[in-house]
C-alpha cells in the first residue's frame, strides 16, 4: 500500500528565508546522518546560487512525517525567474507562503502569491525571522491579510493558518508567544491544510512535464506530477507533443524523490511527483500518457517576457583570445539548448547570421544566462536591454513595474527626484521607527534600466531596491536615463598611470594602468553630457633632469568595477558589452573615426 502524499511549494520574495527553513525541514525529518557535514541553503546546488545567495532553479525534495510522504519544491522568489514558479505551481495541492517578520511582504511576494491564489491554492503563512531585533510579526501579518484581499482572495483563502517561525534557528509555533523548539507545528500544517492530491489511478496515465534535467547516463531526465493512473519502469508509453502530435516511447528508468537523493523505484501512482528516463524529445508542459488512450492534459502558460537583448558573435579586436566558443554555431546551439529548460526564455533569429534576438523576464533573468555561458567558455557581445512593446485594444503599450526602495532618510528627496524624472509616480511612503523610509512607485520598465547603479550612489550602498512586473500600460513619452557621456580609447595598447592621472580630471575611469584597451572600448564616464575620445596609453617623456616632487608618492582614485549586471545597465543604445571567460568590456558598436586631443 502506498503511502499518503502531501505536496507542497514554498513561495517567497527574495531573502525572506525559503531555502533556510526548507533546511531546517530536512535536518529535523532526519534524513542527515548524525555528524554529516550539511552545508547551508543545501537546496541552492548551482554555484551561481550560493554567490549571489537566491534561488533561480526550482528543485524538489522529499521528506517523512508520520508515514505521510511530504514533497517539498523550494522555488524561486525573483520575478525574473516567475517561469519557474508558475509551471511547478501546477505540482503542488499546497503552499507555504514566507514573509519576513521585519520587512512584511514586497513585490515578489505579490506576484507568487497571485500565481498560488490563480491556481486555487491555499497558503499556510509562516511568518519568518521572528527572532530579528526589529521584528514585528503583528503588522507583518495585517499586511498579509490586506495584500490576500487586494489580489481578490476567496473566502477560504483570506482565512488563512498563521505560524511564526526562525529557519535559522529551526523552530516553528502556532502562537507568538509560545516558546520554539522544533519544525513539528509546520509538519503538523502541513498534514492538516495541504488537501491529499486529486487524481485517480484507475484512470489513463497522464504525467505533465514540469522540470527537465540531464544525465550523462540516462540522457534528459523529466520530472512532473503523475495527475492519473499508475506509471512502472520498463512500460510502453507516449508522449503527447505540443502540436498534437504523439511519439512513442518506453519508461527505461523511473525514479522516486527521499531527501536530497533520487530513488530508483518500480511504480508510482496518481499524486507521486517522479522523475522519468526514456523520452528524448520530451520538452516544458507535455504530456505522458499510456498508449491504448492518450489523453493530452493542458499546456502550461507561462507570462510572456518583457525585455530583449540582441546576443552576437564578438567583432572587437580582441576577438577570439579569451573564449573557448567563438563562433555563430556555437552560439546558435547554447541559446536554443537553453531553450529546452528556460520556459520564460524566447529565442528569435534575425537578418543577420550572427545576431540572435533572446527576450527574457528582465535583466536578472538574461544576465544570469549571459553568466552561465561566460563560465561555460563562451565568448560574445550584448546589446544594450530594451523593453518588448504590445499593442493592446488598438494602444501602443509598454511595462510597467511595482517598485519598493528601503532608505535612509537623507536619501529618500534624491531619489523621489531621479525616480520623477524617469517618469515614476509614488503611490506611498512609510516612514519606519528604525529612521528608514519606505517608498513605493509605479515606473515604466524602461525607467528602470540603469537605475540600480545611481541608487546605490544615491544611498550610499545602504539602500535595498526591489521591483516586479505589474502590467502593460499606455505608451508614456521619451525618457533620459543616462546624463553623462562615456570616455573612448582611440589606439589600441596598455593603459598608463600616466595617461590616467592626466585626465582623472575628466570623469571616473573603468579600468586601470595595464589594462588592454583597443580603439573604440569604453574605459570609464565622462563628467560631461557629450562623449570623449582619450589616449590612455601614452608614456611619460623621459628626461634625463629629475625633479623635485618626483619621488612624491602619486595614486590614482579607485576605478568603478563594472560587473555584467552594472555593465547591462550602464550602456547605451550605440554601445554593447563584450562578455568573455575573463573579461567584461564596454564597447560603441562602431569605433568612429576619432580625432586626437
Amino acid at each position: 500500500m502506498s503511502l499518503p502524499i502531501r505536496n507542497v511549494a514554498i513561495i517567497a520574495h527574495v531573502d525572506h528565508g525559503k531555502t533556510t527553513l526548507v533546511d531546517a525541514l530536512l535536518k529535523q525529518s532526519g534524513i542527515f546522518r548524525e555528524g554529516e557535514d550539511v552545508p547551508d541553503c543545501v537546496m541552492d546546488s548551482n554555484a551561481l546560487e550560493r554567490e549571489r545567495g537566491i534561488t533561480i532553479l526550482s528543485k524538489n525534495t522529499a521528506v517523512r512525517y508520520k508515514d505521510t510522504l511530504i514533497n517539498i519544491v523550494d522555488t524561486p522568489g525573483h520575478a525574473d525567474f516567475g517561469g519557474e514558479v508558475e509551471r511547478v505551481l501546477g505540482m503542488v495541492d499546497g503552499c507555504i507562503l514566507i514573509v519576513d517578520a521585519n520587512e512584511g511582504p514586497m513585490p515578489q511576494t505579490r506576484f507568487v502569491l497571485k500565481k498560488a491564489l490563480e491556481k486555487g491554492l491555499r497558503p499556510i503563512v509562516v511568518v519568518n525571522k521572528i527572532d530579528r531585533p526589529n521584528a514585528d510579526p503583528d503588522v507583518a501579518i495585517d499586511k498579509v491579510f490586506d495584500l490576500f484581499v487586494e489580489l481578490g482572495a476567496d473566502d477560504d483563502q483570506c482565512d488563512f493558518t498563521t505560524l511564526y517561525a526562525s529557519g535559522l534557528q529551526g523552530f516553528a509555533k502556532a502562537s507568538i508567544d509560545e516558546e520554539g523548539v522544533d519544525m513539528q507545528p509546520l509538519f503538523e500544517a502541513i498534514l492538516h491544510h495541504v488537501p491529499p492530491p486529486a487524481g485517480d489511478p484507475n484512470k489513463p496515465l497522464q504525467l505533465q512535464v514540469t522540470t527537465l534535467d540531464y544525465s550523462d547516463y540516462l540522457g534528459r531526465i523529466i520530472i512532473g506530477r503523475i495527475h492519473n493512473g499508475v506509471i512502472q519502469a520498463g512500460q510502453q508509453a507516449v508522449l503527447y507533443k505540443d502540436d498534437g502530435s504523439i511519439v512513442k516511447g518506453k519508461v527505461s528508468k523511473l525514479l522516486g524523490f527521499e531527501g536530497l537523493s533520487r530513488i530508483e523505484i518500480a511504480e508510482a501512482s496518481a499524486g507521486n511527483i517522479v522523475a522519468v528516463a526514456g523520452f528524448a524529445d520530451a520538452n516544458i508542459g507535455e504530456t505522458i500518457s499510456c498508449p491504448e488512450n492518450p489523453q493530452a492534459l493542458p499546456l502550461i502558460r507561462v507570462d510572456e517576457p518583457t525585455l530583449q537583448m540582441t546576443f552576437s558573435v564578438n567583432d572587437s579586436p580582441f576577438a577570439g583570445q579569451e573564449g573557448q566558443y567563438v563562433t555563430s554555431r556555437q552560439l546558435r546551439d547554447r541559446l536554443y539548448r537553453e531553450l529546452e529548460t528556460n520556459v520564460a526564455l524566447r529565442v528569435e533569429e534575425t537578418d543577420s547570421a550572427e545576431k540572435f534576438l533572446v527576450s527574457g523576464r528582465g535583466e536578472l533573468h538574461l544576465g544570469i544566462l549571459i553568466e552561465t555561458m561566460r563560465r561555460e567558455g563562451y565568448e560574445f557581445q550584448v546589446s544594450q536591454p530594451q523593453v518588448i512593446y504590445r499593442e493592446v485594444n488598438g494602444q501602443p503599450c509598454e511595462p510597467f513595474e511595482y517598485l519598493v526602495l528601503d532608505v535612509q532618510e537623507d536619501a529618500v528627496g534624491s531619489c523621489i527626484e531621479r525616480l520623477g524624472q524617469r517618469k515614476g509616480e509614488m503611490q506611498d511612503m512609510q516612514v519606519g521607527a528604525n529612521g528608514r523610509t519606505q517608498l513605493e512607485f509605479v515606473i515604466p520598465a524602461r525607467g528602470l534600466i540603469g537605475f540600480r547603479g545611481e541608487f546605490i550612489r544615491l544611498t550610499r550602498g545602504e539602500g535595498i531596491m526591489n521591483h516586479s512586473f505589474l502590467e502593460y500600460r499606455q505608451l508614456i513619452g521619451e525618457l533620459e536615463t543616462r546624463y553623462n557621456g562615456v570616455m573612448i580609447a582611440f589606439e589600441e595598447g596598455v593603459a598608463t598611470f600616466y595617461a590616467l592621472k592626466q585626465a582623472e580630471d575628466r570623469g571616473s575611469f573603468f579600468i586601470s594602468p595595464g589594462t588592454k584597451v583597443y580603439k573604440g572600448m569604453i574605459v570609464g564616464e565622462h563628467n560631461r553630457p557629450q562623449d570623449l575620445d582619450l589616449n590612455v596609453c601614452k608614456t611619460k617623456q623621459l628626461t634625463n633632469h629629475r625633479s623635485a616632487t618626483g619621488d612624491e608618492l602619486v595614486q590614482l582614485q579607485t576605478p568603478v568595477e563594472m560587473s555584467l549586471e552594472r555593465a547591462l545597465e550602464y550602456i547605451g543604445p550605440d554601445e554593447l558589452v563584450e562578455v568573455t571567460p575573463e573579461s567584461i568590456r564596454l564597447r560603441k558598436m562602431k569605433a568612429k573615426k576619432l580625432a586626437k586631443r
